[in-house]
């Protein structure tokens, strides 16, 4: 009997359910030798009906009807990817944007919170200013200083400057911070148009070439009577100084696009005429002859033109300053209207 049931089962499974057709009632009268017979038989062939059935059962469940290929399974799985990218970059920029608000917040608390302090600046700076420069020029002895052509006058003279230079800084850094904007998020860069750093430079190569050119014509002996080092260097070697001091302060400014660049040359050049005036007393003190006086007179006409200069650049740059604000105002507001 296991035999015959072996032979009825079928070579494979397949997707539809078959069953073997049944035999009629008669059938079933035949002997179970004649049975055994038909069945062991090599030409019987079972014949199987495939029953097709488009509704499923409760306790059946739905299978795919076809299985996804690999170009779409691929494509499945990077719009599975896109999202999360898009999903992950949309989380990091609003966590983003949330940061920088709050460090915007809490940049322009602190910048609130310490504007109090710049206004006494506005008088700190100046008052520096006049006493490390006007005060020991203008009314500290100069016979204290002074004993005559030798290192020791030299050295007193370049240390007056140098305390000048130390307040002139410290009045730069002030100013500086004074004309940095109330809020951090607007720009404090300040970039000097080329044609300012060149007259600057021109000017500050003609001061330096004058007096260098007299000296020189007096040492070959151009220039009679000649004059000694140590009496050139007391009346020239501290303005020589002072203006190289100037030239690498406003490269620095310059380079560092400092809103003061505009006002460093109207400090140095101020305090020139003061330092040349200096010399100009001390060189009637130490007979000096007639041409170098003259040459530190003609160093007085030009610096007094080229500070003039200054503070006409002064005057232009402010009134460019107000005509772009009063532009940008006027853009704003048609933005708005619109």
């Amino acid at each position: 009997m296991n035999q015959a049931m072996g032979l009825l089962a079928p070579s494979s499974f397949t997707s539809s359910i078959t069953l073997p057709r049944i035999c009629p009632r008669r059938s079933l009268n035949l002997k179970a030798s004649k049975a055994f017979h038909v069945l062991t038989s090599s030409n019987f062939r079972t014949r199987h009906s495939p029953i097709c059935c488009s509704k499923l059962t409760l306790w059946e469940t739905s299978s795919p009807t076809h299985a996804p290929t690999e170009s779409t399974g691929d494509n499945l799985l990077k719009k599975t990817a896109n999202i999360i990218e898009t999903l992950s970059s949309e989380n990091s920029e609003e966590t983003l944007e949330t940061s920088n608000e709050k460090f915007m917040i809490t940049s322009n608390q602190r910048t609130a919170g310490l504007q109090f302090l710049k206004w006494p600046m506005w008088l700190l700076g100046p008052s520096v200013l006049l006493i490390t420069g006007m005060v020991p020029t203008l009314w500290l002895p100069i016979s204290s200083i002074f004993l005559g052509p030798n290192i020791a006058s030299l050295l007193s003279l370049i240390g007056l400057d140098c305390i000048f230079n130390i307040g002139a800084t410290l009045f730069l850094l002030m100013a500086d911070s004074c004309a940095r904007p109330k809020l951090s998020t607007q720009s404090s860069y300040s970039k000097p148009p080329f044609s300012y750093k060149f007259w600057n430079i021109l000017a500050t190569l003609t001061g330096f070439a004058i007096p260098l050119m007299m000296l020189f014509g007096s040492h070959k002996g151009f220039l009679q009577p000649q004059q000694t080092f140590i009496t050139s260097a007391v009346l020239l070697a501290p303005y020589v100084l002072l203006l190289s001091i100037q030239m690498l302060t406003e490269i620095l400014t310059w380079h560092w696009q400092s809103p003061v660049w505009l006002v460093t040359p109207v400090v140095y050049e101020a305090y020139r005429l003061l330092q040349l005036m200096r010399g100009l007393k001390l060189g009637a003190e130490l007979s000096a002859p007639a041409w170098m006086m003259h040459t530190i007179r003609g160093l007085v006409s030009w610096w007094v033109l080229i500070l003039g200069m200054q503070l006409m650049r002064v005057a232009w740059f402010a009134g460019f300053a107000a005509r772009a604000a009063r532009q940008q105002q006027a853009a704003s507001s048609s933005a708005e209207d619109q």
